[in-house]
């Protein structure tokens, strides 16, 4: 298998999309906490990355396992199109989901049982995702369930480990970490939401009824539009309730770029030329946030 393969397989030009949360996380656990264990942090980094990793190599497995369309299995799918070794990617399957799983274990051990029902919620998710009788991607629950899992537990999950001997299970603090995750939320759900509007047509010969099929291509892209303004609010109201610092006014730097991306799905919506929009909408409203991170921090470091 070749590294460009490789990439495809795991969708690696995704992958911001289990990062970004944790950096949310980890910042907010320094700022409202005062609290970051940088061995906890690592470890959980590495977990969660290959385990997002077998989520996507398990997605695509179980596409191409199950469909009964041959063009989409020898044109499409990776795996049938670069005639991809099936016993190496169940190998690569199993040597990520049980590197993470010991991972988490013994982040168990060390932060308490909360952590074990959160990264067993996970699990199930992307299990579930691509797999089972009926999977969560197939029906009009994938965005929500990509973007509350990858969103908001990975988010609340990396403040957890940074600060769980000080961490509090009340609602005024988990409404601040949902505020301050509902960006990434937002942001991860439109990358599912872009995938499916790309792939309308195969879907429905494949039989998967996303929210594409409920709501058809054109009303599904201008929601998809709206979604990336929600996001931005939200940005807004995080800064205008103390969740946020004012140093994350920096998510105004990356606007024009977010609007011309906005402009390129709306006119077409072909996978390999424009679902990348909303990655990169991702990635560039992500890194306006980090860029106000890290302003703040320098602040917080001087004063």
């Amino acid at each position: 298998m070749s590294l460009a393969n490789f990439l495809e397989l795991v969708e690696f030009k995704a992958k911001s999309a289990s990062v970004f949360p944790f950096i949310v996380g980890l910042f907010f656990s320094w700022y409202f906490l005062n609290s970051v264990n940088a061995v906890n942090a690592t470890l959980f980094f590495i977990a969660m990355f290959l385990f997002n990793m077998f989520v996507d190599i398990w997605d695509n497995y179980s596409d191409y396992r199950h469909s009964d369309q041959e063009i989409y299995k020898s044109g499409t799918n990776i795996i049938g199109r670069e005639h991809l070794s099936i016993r190496l990617i169940e190998t690569m399957m199993i040597a990520m989901f049980g590197t993470a799983m010991v991972i988490g274990i013994y982040l168990t051990v060390q932060v308490g049982w909360p952590l074990l029902w959160m990264g067993i919620f996970c699990f199930l998710i992307g299990l579930l995702y691509a797999g089972g009788p009926v999977p969560i991607s197939s029906t009009p629950f994938g965005e929500l369930a990509s973007g509350f899992t990858m969103g908001v537990m990975i988010t609340l999950i990396s403040v957890y480990i940074n600060s769980y001997q000080i961490f509090q299970w009340h609602s005024q603090l988990l409404l601040e970490i949902l505020l301050a995750a509902s960006p990434e939320f937002v942001w991860i759900a439109n990358i599912m939401f872009a995938n499916n509007i790309c792939d309308a047509h195969e879907d429905e010969m494949n039989h998967r009824h996303t929210i594409v099929h409920y709501l058809g291509v054109r009303n599904s892209v201008v929601i998809w539009n709206l979604f990336n303004i929600l996001a931005i609010l939200l940005v807004f109201l995080a800064i205008y309730v103390g969740v946020y610092p004012a140093a994350l006014i920096t998510i105004v730097l990356p606007l024009p770029f977010i609007i011309k991306q906005m402009r390129l799905f709306t006119h077409k919506q072909v996978k390999r030329e424009t679902f990348v929009c909303a990655v990169k909408i991702l990635i560039t409203g992500s890194l306006g946030l980090c860029l106000g991170f890290l302003l703040y921090w320098i602040y917080a470091s001087f004063r």
